[in-house]
């Protein structure tokens, strides 16, 4: 029988892969913001999306943020495209990736789409300068 307190093993593995991608510091802080209303939101996406999709092995996470930045990108996502870009410190997508990436979304989500991802890219890929300068 379950313990019903115990975290799943899905739930385990997408914390460790959740935290590998989006890093410790961003992970502590959202969790700190975790409250009973969205408790079982937060526990499904660290198990469906973190613990199984991100955490499957036939691509890599550099191929998994290309492509999460770019559908996010598609899909408006603002937040979540910096959170990603920002996370491409720890995936390993290159500059150029996401360059990539966001020329595809202009070609197959939109120019206005692309546009604005790539205003939001420049702007974190500045504050991750100047934080490796500080």
């Amino acid at each position: 029988m379950n313990d019903p307190t115990m975290p799943s093993e899905r739930y385990l593995q997408g914390m460790a892969t959740r935290r590998a991608v989006l890093g410790d510091e961003h992970v502590d802080r959202a969790q700190q913001g975790v409250t009973e209303f969205d408790k079982p939101f937060q526990e499904l996406i660290t198990e469906a999306a973190w613990g199984h999709v991100w955490s499957r092995p036939t691509l890599s996470r550099r191929e998994r943020s290309i492509v999460t930045i770019a559908l996010l990108a598609a899909l408006g996502q603002d937040d979540e495209v910096a959170m990603h870009v920002r996370a491409t410190r720890n995936t390993g997508a290159t500059r150029d990736d996401i360059c990539e990436a966001l020329l595809h979304v202009a070609i197959y989500a939109g120019v206005p789409a692309a546009n604005h991802a790539i205003k939001i890219a420049k702007q974190v890929f500045e504050q991750m300068d100047a934080e490796q300068a500080a």
